[in-house]
């Protein structure tokens, strides 16, 4: 039985480091300081978040539809996302804001969503 790998200490919470390999088939065993893929150190539930947001093909009314959450609360999982992968948001939230007075143009959100969106 196979268990996920822990990612997070649980007495300090701190990152953990893999340290050792082993082959299922053949237990040729490879120990050395390996680091994690980015991804491996989302929490489950940012996981899920991901798989639902690439399947929806980033399309946010998809996603708000598929967890039953609103527009601002599926950007403020994404943002946190980003910002768990090591991204810096702040130079993208001028974009941000512009794309969010567009979208209130089009109709596509209400004037209290944007100002929700503007606040974050």
């Amino acid at each position: 039985m196979t268990h996920p790998v822990l990612t997070n200490c649980p007495i300090c919470q701190h990152h953990l480091t893999v340290i050792q390999l082993q082959c299922d088939h053949c237990n040729t065993v490879i120990e050395n300081k390996f680091s994690l893929p980015k991804f491996a150190l989302l929490t489950q539930e940012q996981l899920e978040f991901i798989e639902i947001f690439l399947v929806s093909r980033g399309n946010i009314k998809e996603v708000e539809k598929e967890l039953g959450i609103s527009y601002p609360t599926v950007r403020g999982k994404l943002n946190e996302v980003i910002k768990a992968l090591g991204h810096d948001s702040e130079q993208k939230k001028a974009m941000d804001e512009s794309k969010i007075v567009s979208m209130l143009e089009k109709g596509e959100i209400t004037p209290d969503e944007a100002i929700k969106l503007l606040k974050e």
